[in-house]
């Protein structure tokens, strides 16, 4: 019953924070990138937001496994 339990608050989690957080950090990805051949140092903040953009498939995979949050 846990699984199930973890699996429908992924699910919320999913929906209502990690579409959101990608989307916003898949806005700022796209402005800063052609920036990085210029400056170097953003290539460390464009990598940060990319991994931000694939939270929402974390969030899938934990809802299809169950996973609790330890």
């Amino acid at each position: 019953m846990g699984n199930v339990l973890f699996s429908i608050i992924w699910l919320v989690i999913l929906i209502f924070i990690g579409f959101w957080i990608a989307g916003l950090a898949a806005g700022i990805y796209i402005l800063l990138i052609p920036f990085t051949v210029c400056i170097e140092p953003l290539s460390g903040l464009t990598d940060f937001l990319l991994s931000v953009i694939q939270f929402p498939r974390y969030c899938a995979q934990a809802m299809v496994d169950g996973k609790g949050f330890n």
